[in-house]
């Protein structure tokens, strides 16, 4: 990243990192359980006062409950919070705040009609008369934007802000509350790379007011580049703390994990073929007649891998959408091996399968999977009507769990239980279930959608591995993501999307964050080839 982050390591003489000072924060025993399930397990963790913390782990490790437990979500079984050296008992959100702790979400908590100022000081009105609270609120707001460097227009409307300023209003909101400790969970996964560049910006100058900042991330780059500790956490409990600058990314996916990761990918070149998939001029317009795709041309051939990046809410999610018969075109047309598919012709999910295309959705758990289901039933949606799943008259369960037996296998799926139901498998081994029954049938043509949304980073390695292996096979993939290092580690070519359109195209190898971040801006169309090239 930028100069910001270099910079942060250091700095040990900055407000309140003194060394006698006690912890900003300091869970002694933490213990929560829900059912069976002992989601933190004598949890002992220690923030330093002005230090920015990571806090990492795979899915289902703790981090979220134990965040939780320190601004009030959820009350500890047993266990002491101490915050300035201090007992403090934390029961509720109130007295999280009161504590001086503040949690910017990674969904925003903002009402869109309401201006800045007004969400600012929504809840925390400073007296009976309407006109002097909000006289007070702009007065403490422009303070405090003076004093953080978090520029903002008081008198917007929150709706009408991009992300990157949206997430500024949430940092105020606590900072207004008096909060010299913030959580921040998941922080970057609606940014471009220059708004994560603006954010790291305002963490260092919290940082050298003395504020406290608990980063909750899945994305050890960030990790590295902006916190000063970081504490790893595996099955509920802290297993690992370490000094940011004297760890590395691998070391800190094997903890994570519990064994070694491979953090790159290695690739052949592609062995480009025939097109299998052409789009001239799609569009699609919502019920409220806007135009969530607009005009959009591109092609994918056998053999490549072809990118679509952009910031999520561009366009993307209904352009799949379109690709795998789930949303009727408003105009233009496309072609899926060599069949043509339009208004008049419209393309659903079975005809698609028909044609040989595979769609793994964006989310899994609404489209992809059934939750209530068997693991063997999820494994066949979709493909139950197959002669190889049926008898003369009725499913024949033998073949079904036969086959989904192979499947879990193949893909790595755990348990390796067909008979479990889907809703008990965690993230990444649901995702398997889905990408092993539309992989497994060789498709010419695989769109995938997030296909690591939600994901441990050791199932994040094998889905890529599998991904590239269906590219090497010769079939054509379709790729969206909101992860700009997924897209560039994994595509041959690269797409951008900005409010429907198709902005510029980029090979992969002359990607960078940069580029793509201005692309996925519409800063910088003149600086990529033209899309669809």
């Amino acid at each position: 990243m930028s100069e910001p982050q270099q910079n942060l390591q250091d700095g040990a003489d900055r407000p309140g990192a003194g060394v006698t000072a006690p912890p900003a924060i300091e869970l002694r025993d933490i213990n929560k359980s829900f059912g069976p399930v002992h989601a933190n397990k004598n949890v002992n963790l220690s923030v330093r006062p002005g230090d920015i913390h990571g806090t990492i782990g795979e899915n289902g490790a703790g981090k979220s409950t134990l965040m939780s437990i320190l601004y009030g979500f959820y009350e500890a079984d047993s266990g002491e919070i101490l915050i300035g050296g201090k007992p403090t008992s934390i029961r509720s959100s109130r007295d999280a705040i009161a504590a001086g702790i503040g949690m910017v979400h990674q969904h925003f908590m903002l009402v869109d009609n309401m201006s800045v100022v007004e969400n600012i000081m929504l809840g925390a009105e400073s007296g009976a008369i309407l006109a002097s609270s909000v006289a007070a609120a702009r007065a403490e707001l422009e303070r405090l934007e003076r004093e953080y460097n978090l520029d903002v227009d008081p008198d917007a409307l929150a709706g009408d802000l991009p992300v990157g300023q949206q997430q500024r209003v949430e940092i105020l909101k606590a900072l207004y509350r008096g909060a010299d400790i913030l959580i921040l969970d998941e922080p970057t996964g609606v940014l471009t790379p220059q708004e994560t560049d603006q954010l790291f910006r305002i963490l260092d100058s919290l940082r050298q007011e003395g504020v406290t900042v608990i980063l909750i991330t899945h994305k050890l780059r960030e990790i590295m580049a902006v916190t000063d500790h970081v504490s790893v956490m595996r099955q509920g409990e802290i297993i690992a703390d370490r000094v940011t600058a004297e760890t590395n990314k691998e070391e800190l996916a094997e903890l994570m994990v519990g064994r070694k990761v491979l953090l790159s990918l290695d690739k052949a070149a592609p062995r480009v073929g025939e097109t299998v998939l052409r789009v001239e001029n799609l569009s699609f317009v919502d019920r409220a007649g806007v135009a969530r795709v607009d005009k959009v041309s591109f092609s994918v051939h056998a053999g490549e891998i072809v990118g679509i990046a952009g910031v999520s809410g561009n366009g993307q999610s209904e352009l799949l959408e379109l690709l795998s018969g789930i949303r009727p075109v408003t105009s233009g047309q496309f072609s899926m091996m060599g069949e043509d598919f339009s208004t008049e012709h419209p393309l659903d999910p079975a005809t698609m399968r028909d044609v040989k295309a595979a769609h793994v959705p964006e989310d899994r758990l609404r489209t992809g999977l059934v939750k209530a289901f068997a693991a063997d039933e999820s494994a066949i949606l979709g493909y139950h009507r197959s002669a190889a799943y049926n008898s003369a008259v009725f499913l024949d369960r033998g073949a079904i769990e036969r086959d989904c037996g192979q499947k879990m296998s193949d893909f790595d799926v755990r348990p390796q239980n067909p008979a479990l139901k889907t809703a008990n498998f965690s993230g990444g081994n649901q995702q398997k279930i889905v990408l092993a029954r539309e992989i497994s049938r060789g498709p010419r043509l695989l769109l995938v959608g997030q296909p690591t949304r939600g994901v441990d980073i050791g199932a994040i390695e094998f889905i890529h591995r599998n991904i590239i292996a269906m590219r090497d096979s010769g079939s054509a993939v379709l790729l969206v993501s909101v992860e700009l290092d997924e897209i560039m580690s994994l595509s041959d070519r690269i797409l951008v999307m900005f409010e429907g359109r198709i902005v510029g195209e980029v090979a992969a190898d002359q990607a960078d964050e940069r580029l793509l971040g201005l692309m996925m801006a519409n800063a910088a169309p003149e600086q990529a080839g033209a899309a669809g090239s």
